[in-house]
């Protein structure tokens, strides 16, 4: 009984602490990831050079369409990660700006791979609704709990809000990462330097 009274108040913890940096508006600077190799633009960007960067995590499992998907077969290409939920209001602004270059970037023939995680969603319902609603086509896993966010290392440009952005490298190593609702621009400045590296 004690153990799982300490595993219930463990979730519980981190589901709080979730929660408090949940659709936040950006106003503060990141946390919890002091003594990276990271610099963090005006814009509230953060990036790390090619050769600091650490490998991400594997990330696997069931998608919001029933399929399953996992990122460690993605290396070689760019991979963009957005943390989102159908309830987070600034996920709901930035959800266009994804769609279209998303989209964009496929039609040109870019080595680029979105990937969406959809968190604390209670119901695949709500999330496909969202993708419809927004024209998302790419996958997206479904991690209603958030354990796949937790496989990121403390201290890493680890996603610590809802919604995150993350762009890993070809070699599927973290380069750049947000904590914020991003606009197309930000969005791109993210993914093009990576994307012209050799």
């Amino acid at each position: 009984m004690r153990i799982g009274r300490a595993l219930l108040l463990t979730a519980v913890t981190l589901a709080s602490a979730l929660t408090l940096s949940a659709c936040s508006d950006g106003g503060g600077k990141p946390n919890g990831s002091s003594g990276g190799n990271y610099v963090t633009g005006a814009g509230g960007i953060s990036t790390v050079s090619k050769d600091a960067r650490t490998e991400a995590p594997k990330l696997d499992g069931e998608t919001v369409d029933g399929k399953t998907l996992d990122t460690t077969a993605l290396k070689g290409k760019v991979v963009v990660l957005n943390v989102w939920g159908s309830w987070c209001p600034p996920c709901r602004a930035e959800a266009p700006n994804f769609a279209k270059v998303s989209k964009e970037l496929a039609d040109a023939g870019k080595d680029v791979q979105f990937v969406g995680i959809n968190t604390r969603d209670t119901s695949k319902q709500n999330a496909t609704s969202f993708e419809e609603n927004f024209g998302i086509t790419y996958p997206s896993l479904y991690d209603p709990d958030g354990k796949l966010l937790l496989r990121f290392p403390a201290g890493t440009l680890n996603p610590q809000a809802i919604p995150s952005t993350i762009v890993l490298d070809k070699q599927g190593k973290v380069a750049a990462r947000t904590l914020v609702a991003i606009s197309e621009q930000q969005l791109r400045a993210m993914i093009d330097p990576v994307l012209a590296e050799q």
